[in-house]
């Protein structure tokens, strides 16, 4: 029996474009993350754009923080962020040189390996709901500050591969839980 050829990584190129492209294309990809020898994964299926100066809803409009500044470094690293005092979520690094920042949340996937480590995290078995929302997939895939900045083209423990063609219409709306820059219609779903 042949045994499956490992995904590719995204490259940093992939990441150094217009950070709403690149949220569109980040769907269907897949979020991996090493635990110990344990592989934990799921394919993106919601993710949302964040930029700088044009992007009031942005950690990155107003100035670089402490907080913010992956998003001002090189592309492809992971920008992971808390927020309410208790989740964190994680943003792919990605803009083009027109940009000082930016960074793509992503918002949602479907379980693919290590569902069983990722029910134990969220101590819940309902499948449907491990890893569909920003916190849940942190939490579902061990994700915490400890990963911030980590280099998402060759860390061997958080990663994003490409995936089999996924087929499927992405629909487009506002992102959600902000109350400026509503207008940028910058979430992008796909259904697997």
């Amino acid at each position: 029996m042949k045994s499956k050829a490992p995904k590719m990584r995204l490259s940093r190129e992939f990441y150094a474009r217009n950070t709403v492209e690149v949220a569109k294309d980040l769907l269907g990809k897949t979020l991996v993350r090493k635990i110990g020898k344990k592989t934990v994964s799921g394919i993106i299926t919601e993710t949302e754009a964040y930029r700088h100066s044009d992007d009031p809803a942005s950690h990155a409009f107003r100035s670089r923080t402490e907080r913010n500044k992956a998003m001002f470094g090189e592309v492809g690293h992971a920008y992971v962020y808390f927020t309410y005092g208790m989740y964190y979520c994680v943003n792919a690094v990605a803009k083009s040189k027109n940009f000082q920042a930016g960074a793509v949340l992503i918002r949602a996937l479907e379980p693919k390996e290590g569902i069983d480590i990722m029910i134990q995290n969220r101590k819940t078995e309902n499948v449907s709901n491990l890893t569909n929302g920003p916190a849940k997939l942190t939490i579902a895939l061990g994700i915490t500050k400890m990963h911030y900045g980590e280099d998402l083209v060759n860390s061997p423990q958080l990663y994003i591969t490409e995936e089999d063609k996924v087929n499927g219409k992405i629909s487009v709306g506002s992102r959600i839980g902000i109350s400026q820059g509503t207008e940028k219609l910058w979430n992008f779903k796909i259904k697997i």
